[in-house]
């Protein structure tokens, strides 16, 4: 059983774990590269990246209630939606928090350097230096670490709010004259530069399997934290830019000590330069805590090696997981240009923080038992939408570097999770879940729609040759649909003859033939059925003139096999499905007249509502057995077994006969499928119009099922509405995937708990 870390880090200290990987680089050393961005609009900048960042703080501060593990912003995300975005999630906040904390030791340096007339070589070493001291007291213990983030994060705070009150009373008015100096661009450009300076707000999350009382202690502490800041943030930047002259400003890495300077001279600024050190050196431990902790819950899951969760029996931490963040970390402070290290830093955050809001979303709209927050984030659904637009605009509108960063994580993550985690882990997301559930949901009750609306006028179509054991049983199912709305058929019976050939000089010996032959069929049948004769050039436009003519709502005809798909009338289906103005169905097989037990094949949440309202109206019209089989792959996950058990149970209400249903796991989904028909008198397929190409090249299912069918078969294509947009396909197949395996076990609609 893997060793738990210590809860002892109380509502102070998780504060200041936050506060202190915030009031660091954000102050000490960003607003004069902001204000060179934005001009006296950084002040603005600073509060709207507070306002950006804020519905990603309250997101976290539910899930952080509803899963109060080590890993925070990873496992959030990973849970909500999947181990591949968690991956690039992982990866991301990881670079994040260790290029933040690379920046600010290379900011403390830069402070260093006001007293200290030293080759900036030396710097590194001491920003080394620093690095490796830190690495030793985030492994000797967190609550260590928690005691010394306090004291440092206490002094500074104190010293910031001194700051703004002397020197807020030596700002000048022409200093924010013109405030948009730069634009709205430049505004928009410092505020997702700045916004690295919320990314401490993560921090308490990925601690929070080492507070104590996680329900009250880490919402308090995420909103809190957020909250002060964004007043801190706003106040301090408003006294620098109000005492610092622009050329002073806009050229430095220490805007604090510049200002401090001005309305406090040499004392004031050797004093903002010692706490300004501090503040630096307390920002890098944080990091350093919270970003140990990713590589930590990622090994966790599978999703790195597994000696990143090896918890120290000496200290009770992830020495492993430290190590390694910590030699990142030298790298970056020795060889990264500081700009860049924000820019980047900035971006992995902005693009993290977009997929906490969207993993809220995911948690909300899933129904996942075991998601039970204390605290429920306030204006749902619409504070996380404003917030992932606000990072998407941000994104795009800090340059090429930063939008090359983002996209280089989700490849790296994405290959990464391909070549290493893909594997090993088998975790579905609550997105997928709640998509599940979502189209699962809008299948059932288009097909309770379809169930009430029905078949009024129905057109059978066969030709002068047609077997007449086939018209025998398109007529029986044209009846049996139209029976359950009182309607009407009406049959036709197709002569082609040559284009050369003049229709009126065309004469059957027997006119009244096919009208005698159907009127004997129908002796039973409580429909009215009236039959006609008709000698055409193009079948295929005939029937859809019929079809026309009589508002038709579905038309039946036979299923003729050909090379690559099929006939109907000597003329491919995939014309009739793409061209009649209704609903149509194919009929393969020899006689359909007694119909004891109905076989529909579907996947619960993207079959087409049409096949199953008729083949519940054969049933109902036959006294039949309604019975549904599903495949899924010996892969599939638990929840989506549930979705479909769920959706069953919900479509025995919907259904007016009797109706039985079962799961098939198996590896041979057509092998599956087409032995669960062999006791069917009636089997229903859902087809498809596809190219001749693409059935050559691809298949098609459905034709392969029911050419391998012994028996009848009925396949059914519904005049798909414009909003069946191929997009929804390729994300119904993506949410509804079978799998592969070697054999297969049928589960039941009595089954209890859940199918091996």
């Amino acid at each position: 059983m893997p060793k738990e870390l210590e809860r002892d880090l109380g509502l102070f200290a998780t504060i200041t774990v936050s506060i202190g990987a915030m009031v660091g680089s954000g102050v000490f050393v960003l607003p004069g590269l902001a204000a060179a961005k934005a001009g006296p609009a950084v002040i603005l900048a600073y509060f709207l990246a507070g306002v950006i960042a804020l519905p990603a703080a309250l997101s976290k501060a539910e899930m952080a209630t509803a899963i109060p593990e080590a890993g925070g912003t990873y496992l959030y995300i990973d849970r909500a939606m999947g181990p591949l975005p968690g991956t690039i999630a992982g990866i991301g906040a990881w670079f994040s928090l260790v290029f933040k904390s690379a920046f600010a030791l290379v900011g403390l340096g830069a402070y260093l350097l006001l007293y200290a007339n030293v080759s900036s070589s030396f710097l590194t070493a001491v920003g080394l230096g620093v690095a490796i001291l830190l690495l030793i007291v985030n492994v000797v213990g967190v609550k260590q670490t928690g005691r010394l983030q306090a004291a440092i994060v206490s002094l500074v705070l104190l010293s910031l709010v001194g700051f703004v009150a002397d020197g807020s009373t030596y700002v000048s008015q022409s200093a924010y004259h013109p405030f948009f100096s730069h634009g709205s661009d430049g505004l928009l450009l410092a505020t997702g530069f700045v916004f690295v300076s919320y990314a401490g707000v993560t921090k308490i999350a990925s601690v929070a399997e080492e507070v104590e009382n996680p329900g009250r202690n880490i919402p308090r502490a995420i909103l809190g934290s957020v909250v002060l800041m964004m007043v801190l943030y706003t106040l301090v930047v408003f006294v620098i830019v109000g005492v610092t002259p622009p050329e002073v400003l806009y050229n430095g890495l220490t805007p604090m000590a510049a200002a401090a300077a001005q309305f406090g001279g040499p004392p004031a600024r050797f004093g903002i330069t010692v706490i300004a050190v501090l503040a630096l050196m307390g920002m890098a431990n944080a990091g350093i805590l919270s970003s140990s902790r990713f590589p930590l819950a990622m090994s966790r899951d599978s999703l790195a090696p597994e000696r990143f969760s090896r918890i120290s029996d000496r200290f009770r931490t992830p020495v492993t997981a430290i190590v390694f963040t910590g030699v990142m970390l030298l790298g970056l402070v020795a060889f990264v240009p500081v700009d860049d290290l924000a820019k980047l830093a900035s971006a992995f955050k902005i693009l993290v923080f977009g997929f906490i809001n969207i993993a809220l979303v995911a948690f909300r709209e899933s129904s996942l038992s075991w998601y039970d927050p204390e605290f429920v984030a306030p204006g749902y659904p619409w504070v996380q939408l404003f917030g992932v637009v606000g990072c998407a605009v941000l994104l795009t509108q800090m340059g090429l570097l930063p939008l090359v960063g983002a996209v280089g994580i989700i490849v790296v993550g994405t290959v990464w999770y391909r070549l290493y985690g893909r594997e090993r882990t088998d975790r579905e997301g609550a997105a997928l879940d709640a998509l599940r559930r979502s189209m699962s949901q809008q299948t059932l009750d288009r097909t309770e729609q379809a169930v009430e609306d029905g078949y009024e006028n129905v057109l059978v179509a066969v030709a002068d040759d047609s077997d007449p054991d086939h018209v025998r049983s398109l007529i029986h199912l044209g009846a049996a649909v139209a029976a359950a709305n009182d309607g009407r058929v009406r049959a036709i019976e197709v002569e082609t003859v040559p284009e050369q050939t003049t229709l009126s000089s065309v004469v059957k010996s027997e006119d009244d033939t096919f009208e005698q032959h159907v009127n004997e069929m129908c002796s039973g049948i409580d429909v009215p059925v009236v039959a006609d004769g008709l000698v055409v050039h193009d079948p295929k436009r005939a029937v859809a003139n019929v079809a026309a003519e009589m508002d038709a709502h579905v038309v039946f005809g036979e299923w003729e096999p050909d090379f690559l798909h099929a006939n109907l009338l000597g003329s491919d289906v995939d014309w009739y499905m793409n061209h009649l103005p209704c609903d149509v169905g194919f009929f393969s097989g020899d006689t359909c007249e007694t119909v004891s037990v109905v076989t529909v094949f579907v996947e619960p949440g993207i079959f087409n509502a049409a096949k199953v309202s008729v083949a519940m109206a054969i049933a109902e019209h036959d006294d039949a057995v309604l019975r549904f089989v599903t495949a899924l792959g010996h892969d599939a996950s638990p929840e989506q077994v549930g979705v479909a058990e769920e959706f069953y149970e919900q479509l025995v209400d919907v259904a007016p006969v009797t109706m039985e249903w079962e799961l098939v796991r198996t590896g041979d989904r057509i092998e599956t499928l087409v032995s669960e028909a062999t006791d069917s008198d009636l089997v229903v397929l859902g087809t498809a119009p596809h190219s001749d190409l693409y059935t050559l090249l691809f298949g098609d299912v459905s034709t392969t099922i029911s050419d391998r069918i012994d028996g009848n078969v009925l396949l059914f294509h519904p005049r798909e509405p414009g909003t069946q947009t191929f997009l929804r396909k390729i994300l119904e197949r993506l949410v509804f995937r079978t799998g592969d395996s070697s054999s297969s076990v049928t589960v039941p609609n009595d089954s209890e708990g859940e199918p091996e």
